[in-house]
């Protein structure tokens, strides 16, 4: 049979790196969230790009599906092998292979986490600003095109990666991208690989952006009495001009949470943390005028985190929301959705969010990176019940349409995976059949990463 022959292949090129008992295939069939377990046919642990380029060659040659795995963070089902195949874990290719202070650029490996590169470039006065809370694998944050908190003054993916190694489903090794600053040479392949989700190529060697380390930082959390008036603080503050390396709001529940969880007395109410970078004049500055903003908007409760200790106990919660919110209803799972709108929108969207939540008499807490108007619905389901499930869906489903109807788009960082697939039409019409075209001339067989991101194409010859 023809996966059979491609893992024998595979297992004379990788000996011990290939594994197919029950315990590795059930470790890489789950996902964060919840979607139902799909077993991959054998793992495969690939140490160089070399490799990887005779795996998929080997894959294209018997029709047999691949999928790249990273640290399996993603929130809607990216990683997933639904149609079987091979899953590719990268964790073995996690080297910082360069770093130029001069460029002010570092070359990594796929595998290597976000908290590992920082780790590593603490001595250079460098660090690497994307950060989405989970200790993500750079690949899989170049596949999904992440962004997370600091989205608002430094960028996302799409702003901090200069350029890419990419194997193609032949087997092939291209690069996209350069080490200049700007390029006008072409069409942009590293843009097109990002958030591609694996579906275009794999990823092996990143170029990323790095960044300044601040000469001084400044956090501070403080409490609204409602969430429209928080919201609106962030819009003011951004109209204002007052550079924010990162803003966040959580509501009341998430607020409950956090004391519970934490041990935390915040009020029982929504909340933005904030935190800015620069020099210490400026950061006293910065930091006094967003202190006018909040007291105009009638905001309390105001607390400064100056030290490192405190700053870092706070964004430690704040990326911490989910498991918490998780362990405070125990054995529940949860659903968890992102839209991202125009600004002028934010707080009509968050409010409407909250409301559908409720209609559906659901417990989702809702929290976000509000600079740039992008939040998250924590929908909190029993496993075993259906109906919970589908109400969750409906909500999922209507912050979606609402958000494309406010100019906004469907996944703000997230990214399509299984979960986003059905709501690609109603955001892209022709432009979602365009996408599938793309697909099918990079990888007319359809071995990497089927059934995610476009339109449905006809499936490699071994796929389940």
């Amino acid at each position: 049979m023809p996966l059979e022959a491609a893992i024998a292949e595979i297992e004379t090129l990788l000996g011990t790196r290939l594994s197919r008992t029950q315990a590795e295939r059930d470790l890489h069939s789950r996902s964060e969230t919840y979607f139902g377990p799909t077993l991959p046919d054998a793992v495969a642990w690939p140490e160089t790009t070399e490799e990887i380029s005779a795996i998929v060659s080997i894959c294209a040659t018997f029709g047999v599906p691949i999928v790249a795995w990273g640290a399996g963070t993603s929130l809607e089902g990216h990683a997933l092998t639904t149609h079987g195949g091979i899953c590719l874990n990268m964790s073995r290719m996690n080297r910082v292979l360069e770093v130029s202070p001069e460029d002010m650029l570092a070359v990594v490996q796929p595998g290597l986490t976000r908290e590992e590169l920082n780790t590593e470039l603490r001595a250079t006065g460098l660090f690497f600003s994307v950060d989405p809370g989970a200790n993500a694998s750079l690949g899989g944050m170049a596949g999904t095109r992440a962004s997370g908190t600091t989205t608002v003054r430094y960028g996302s993916m799409r702003d901090n990666v200069a350029a890419l190694e990419v194997v193609l489903a032949d087997g092939r090794i291209i690069r996209t991208g350069s080490r200049a600053a700007k390029s006008a040479a072409g069409y942009d392949l590293t843009a097109l690989m990002l958030g591609s989700e694996g579906t275009l190529g794999i990823i092996t060697e990143l170029t990323l952006r790095l960044h300044g380390q601040p000469e001084a930082i400044s956090s501070a959390v403080c409490a609204f009495d409602t969430l429209e008036t928080a919201v609106e603080t962030v819009q003011m503050t951004i109209q204002m001009g007052i550079p924010m390396a990162r803003i966040e709001f959580v509501d009341e529940e998430i607020a409950r949470v956090f004391n519970k969880m934490n041990g935390t007395a915040m009020p029982e109410k929504p909340h933005l943390l904030i935190e800015f970078h620069g020099s210490h004049d400026g950061v006293a500055e910065d930091s006094k005028r967003f202190g006018e903003v909040v007291a105009e908007m009638g905001g309390a409760d105001f607390q400064w985190a100056t030290s490192t200790e405190d700053r870092n106990r706070l964004w430690k919660m704040r990326h911490g929301a989910y498991t918490a919110c998780l362990a405070s209803r125990p054995g529940c799972m949860g659903l968890v959705t992102d839209v991202c709108v125009p600004i002028s929108r934010l707080a009509e969207a968050v409010a409407a969010a909250r409301a559908d939540i409720e209609a559906e008499s659901l417990i989702g807490p809702i929290l976000g990176h509000v600079g740039d108007g992008n939040f998250h619905a924590i929908l909190l389901l029993d496993r075993e019940n259906a109906d919970e499930l589908a109400r969750a869906k409906r909500v999922a489903q209507k912050l979606a349409e609402r958000s494309l109807a406010m100019g906004g788009t469907i996944t703000g960082e997230h990214g399509v995976g299984l979960g986003k697939r059905g709501l690609m039409t109603a955001e892209h019409g022709e432009g979602w059949q365009v996408m599938g075209a793309i697909k099918a001339a990079l990888d007319p067989l359809n071995i990497l990463n089927p059934g995610k991101v476009v339109p449905d194409l006809p499936l490699p010859e071994s796929a389940k």
